[in-house]
């Protein structure tokens, strides 16, 4: 359900754009997270950090836009939150006993520390990849085509990529029925 949720300030983003342009389109982004923000901390009483940050980073870059009229600001956001996951996911490596992916609370999955190593290091690269990706189709391609590409583009290669795990990961699965971990 969260998912479906996070798709929406997404598809609203597209949505103003198509209708009225790429200022409004980045208006209502930075409102829309900002509200989903709101909505997460009204039914849960906190909010995670990953949420925060991208909406700080669509309120900072999104204002910027607007406040000059240009949005270059905004073309880079993905950039900017894709580069900070990968920062945040390649540090984990060096700082602390744990990478960053493992210290998230896991209850369906139960794996030793060098498989986590390796899925945290696949998650940073794909970051990486996004990041640098968006760059390009923000340098190369027209503003209509990236606003696509963000919308779409990246939810369908985060999707891809999230079910090319499932052959790696089916094993350390916890069943749900009895919450045993895996042999």
């Amino acid at each position: 359900m969260n998912a479906v949720l996070d798709l929406i300030p997404a598809i609203l983003f597209f949505a103003a754009y198509k209708l009225y342009g790429m200022f409004t389109a980045t208006a209502v982004l930075v409102v829309a997270l900002l509200v989903m923000v709101l909505i997460t901390y009204l039914r849960t009483r906190k909010v995670p950090k990953l949420q925060l940050a991208t909406a700080l980073v669509a309120t900072v870059l999104g204002g910027m836009t607007l406040w000059f009229r240009d949005p270059t600001f905004i073309l880079f956001k993905p950039t900017a939150i894709y580069g900070a996951f990968a920062v945040a996911l390649l540090g984990s490596h060096v700082i602390g006993d744990k990478v960053l992916m493992q210290r998230i609370p896991q209850k369906a999955m139960v794996m030793p520390d060098p498989l986590w190593r390796r899925l945290n290091l696949a998650w940073a690269l794909f970051f990486v990849f996004c990041a640098a990706l968006n760059v390009y189709v923000a340098l190369n391609f027209s503003e209509e085509v990236w606003v696509k590409v963000k919308a779409f583009g990246f939810t369908g290669l985060m999707l891809v990529f999230m079910l090319a795990h499932i052959p790696f990961i089916s094993r350390y699965l916890v069943d749900p029925a009895t919450d045993a971990a895996p042999h």
